[in-house]
């Protein structure tokens, strides 16, 4: 069987692309981070997907990129919130964790090249999402050049595939591929300030984004929300 790491972040579009792979008949070795990010529950949610949907094993790499900040998610700076569509896609937000895909792709490649698999999937969208600059076509064929060129299986012969099934999707088409692949969305976790309980704030940028998807899909979005829970 054709083997592949996925990377998986929990959230709809790794979620995704998870059962495309593994509906195209690849062995699926899902591959999560925690990476100091606020919203580590995303590695929770990530587990209980990669268990729903047959993966052969998931791995969830430590690393701290608190050491750098940089970030809204890997530092001490306020996740920004209620922004409209036109801010959203305005320029690069501070949600952006720097060389992000990179060091993830890294360590997805050198996973790759111990199971062995040629076969690396991502679940990067160049439509709608927030503007990050490794979430785009020409990062992705960069990165798998450089994969090729600079691995012991790739020196001796290997090639390996950078896969990103949902580039050019919509969220609203992603939501329906999902749900045509028997995808439980309520398993997935998009935002990026939860509330302690793990309530998804509803407000940040992942999350309107993920709203306006469901919205545009005809669907009511499955996960609980700060706003639509009252008190006891």
């Amino acid at each position: 069987m054709k083997r592949a790491v996925v990377l998986l972040s929990g959230g709809i579009d790794s979620t995704t692309t998870l059962a495309i792979a593994i509906a195209e008949g690849y062995e699926a070795y899902g591959l999560s981070f925690d990476y100091g990010q606020r919203h580590l529950i995303e590695t929770q949610a990530a587990r209980r997907i990669a268990n729903s949907l047959g993966a052969k094993e998931h791995r969830v790499a430590k690393i701290d990129l608190r050491v750098f900040g940089g970030s809204a998610l890997t530092a001490d700076i306020d996740v920004p919130k209620r922004r409209s569509e036109k801010e959203i896609a305005h320029k690069i937000p501070i949600t952006y964790v720097p060389a992000r895909n990179t060091i993830f792709l890294a360590y997805g490649l050198a996973w790759a090249e111990v199971i062995p698999a040629d076969h690396i999937f991502l679940g990067v969208n160049a439509i709608d999402y927030s503007g990050y600059p490794d979430c785009r076509p020409e990062f992705i064929e960069a990165f798998e050049s450089l994969a090729n060129l600079g691995t012991k299986a790739g020196v001796e012969g290997r090639r390996f595939q950078i896969h990103t099934p949902l580039i050019k999707f919509s969220k609203a088409e992603i939501i329906r591929k999902a749900v045509e692949l028997g995808v439980d969305l309520s398993l997935t976790h998009s935002c990026y300030d939860p509330s302690p309980e793990g309530l998804a704030c509803g407000e940040c940028d992942s999350c309107l984004l993920r709203l306006k998807g469901f919205c545009e899909a005809g669907r009511k979005d499955p996960i609980r929300y700060v706003k639509n829970e009252t008190p006891a």
